[in-house]
């Protein structure tokens, strides 16, 4: 008899789990890619691997609230191909892996809403990468996150809208971080005098 109200009610929990479908998902996409710094030494770029370490049992789950909404994809693969349209837009994405300089491991931290101290919520993406020179193997860590600051409201509608727009221009800001910022720079100009010195 336990055993038979607890599958009921593992079921009945399983049936309460919202499901994403065209009225609750949003689509999340650079509007355009982020152009990226100019390095002084030639470079190719290729993102090997995108982990998501968020955590998240439901990662496609961005909110309950407003009866829950979704993204249309993995967050995992929302990041790779903004990270690689970006790179692509300045030709700096290698064709292949073996032709790349250095590679990018992306491990995505956070992808969604976080809370602020004033109880007002927020868009945000947090990322670490790993740099990496292939030919020698030496490698060095950036981290890079981006936020936006989210408008309440009341409608589902304008929830939806307002939640897509934020985690675009987080995910936006993200990876302008990452591919102009200075920690990049430095990585990957160590990286190639690592390899052209043979250290």
């Amino acid at each position: 008899m336990f055993a038979l109200c607890l599958c009921s009610a593992v079921l009945t929990t399983r049936a309460d789990d919202p499901k994403p479908t065209p009225a609750n998902t949003i689509h999340v996409v650079l509007s355009e890619p982020v152009p990226p710094q100019k390095f002084q030494l030639p470079v190719k770029f290729t993102v090997v691997d995108v982990v998501d370490r968020a955590g998240n049992p439901q990662p496609m789950l961005v909110t309950n609230g407003h009866g829950a909404i979704f993204v249309d994809r993995l967050p995992a693969e929302i990041v790779r191909d903004a990270i690689e349209s970006s790179l692509k837009s300045a030709d700096l994405l290698a064709a292949d892996a073996s032709s790349a300089d250095v590679t990018l491991g992306v491990y995505l931290f956070h992808f969604g809403l976080a809370t602020g101290s004033g109880g007002d919520y927020f868009g945000k993406v947090e990322l670490a990468v790993t740099v990496k020179n292939p030919k020698t193997g030496k490698s060095q860590q950036v981290s890079a996150s981006g936020t936006s600051i989210s408008r309440i409201a009341m409608l589902k509608k304008n929830a939806m809208k307002n939640l897509e727009e934020n985690l675009t221009s987080a995910l936006g800001d993200a990876v302008r971080n990452l591919l102009r910022g200075q920690a990049l720079r430095d990585a990957v100009t160590k990286t190639k005098a690592e390899s052209s010195t043979g250290n």
